[in-house]
């Protein structure tokens, strides 16, 4: 064979059998087509009216349109598969709408105070109504961190070794312990402040203070990290822990050497869910930490304020200044939460490899 034939081969693009032609997209144009027009017939000639009118009058044509197209280009199966996969869709678009709906009010409505100068100062000197350049909120910005930081210090370690006793200990008390953690999970926020504010404010007359706080949030902080902790751990492989103690290790040095370390990525997972779950919390934060207008750094003495403690209160000032205020103070917890959540998928994807 000549070189010429084998460049005239080589030229030739493999064909694609699963490529769509515009022949095959035809009926599903047209199927399409028939449905935008009979939806805009039905709220033309019947008393369906509004946005809801419309969304329902299309799913329902959408749904004989896609099954009538299916069933002419395949089968009947095809039919049911298409009005299966479209019932799919609506859903997944009602779950997607709220969340989405929820994002632009925030971003829309809390750029308008964004900037900068929030996190330099604090509302010391400022007023509810004063420009939206005077003032910030570095002083809730500060305390969410402080507060967040040490109810992260009290949970881990108690999470932690609470998953390691139902994982590796499996004591007595392992049903009832893991029996405890999950009714915890459900226990409502403001519940965790009440306790608190009863034990601590008033039965040992301690202050409002970030430590308050810290240990509201830690209650609600524990079941998350240590149920995530022990999902976790039920990962690793039992064959590690055997060749442990078949090298003569003891059961603790088999668990500090070789269980944690190889499930060190999903426990780093676990911590940052449990700060991303408390990061928000209001209830608990209202009944404990008091609030304050001014910078305080000492979590232990005086009075703190957190940034859902900031967006309550420039709420209930009202007016329009404090309102967007309050947005933007929003909008700033939300980019928190949504880093934490984003640092945890790249670290489970890392421990994943």
């Amino acid at each position: 064979m000549s070189s010429q034939t084998l460049d005239k081969h080589s030229q030739v693009k493999p064909l694609k059998p699963w490529s769509i032609t515009p022949r095959e997209l035809l009926p599903d144009f047209i199927g399409v087509l028939l449905a935008v027009v009979a939806t805009l017939l039905t709220l033309d000639f019947t008393p369906m009216r509004g946005k809801l009118g419309f969304i329902g009058a299309l799913f329902f044509y959408s749904m004989i349109a896609t099954a009538s197209v299916n069933a002419i280009k395949r089968d009947a199966k095809a039919a049911k598969n298409s009005i299966s996969s479209l019932f799919i869709y609506v859903a997944a678009g009602i779950v997607v709408a709220p969340v989405a709906s929820i994002v632009y009010t925030i971003i829309s409505r809390g750029l308008a105070g964004f900037g900068l100068g929030i996190f330099k100062t604090d509302m010391g000197n400022a007023v509810p109504d004063s420009p939206l350049n005077e003032g910030g909120l570095l002083h809730a910005l500060v305390g969410t961190i402080e507060t967040v930081l040490f109810a992260t210090i009290i949970c881990v370690p108690l999470a932690i070794l609470t998953a390691l006793y139902l994982t590796e200990i499996r004591g007595r008390f392992s049903g009832l312990v893991r029996f405890l953690v999950q009714a915890m999970s459900g226990v409502p926020s403001i519940i965790a402040g009440l306790f608190i504010y009863a034990i601590y404010l008033i039965s040992f007359k301690g202050k409002y203070s970030g430590f308050a706080g810290s240990l509201a949030l830690s209650i609600l902080m524990l079941p998350t990290v240590a149920r995530v902790a022990e999902e976790v751990l039920k990962l690793i492989p039992d064959d590690l822990r055997e060749a442990g103690l078949a090298l003569g290790a003891t059961q603790w040095r088999t668990v500090s050497k070789i269980v944690i370390p190889a499930a060190r990525s999903g426990l780093v997972t676990a911590v940052i869910l449990g700060v991303a779950r408390v990061a928000g919390e209001t209830a608990p934060i209202l009944l404990t930490i008091g609030g304050n207008d001014r910078m305080n750094w000492n979590l232990f003495s005086g009075q703190m304020s957190s940034l859902p403690f900031y967006v309550w209160r420039q709420y209930l000032y009202g007016g329009e200044l404090a309102t967007s205020r309050a947005w933007t103070g929003i909008f700033v917890l939300m980019i928190i939460v949504m880093f934490f959540f984003t640092l945890t998928r790249l670290l489970s994807r890392k421990g994943g490899k």
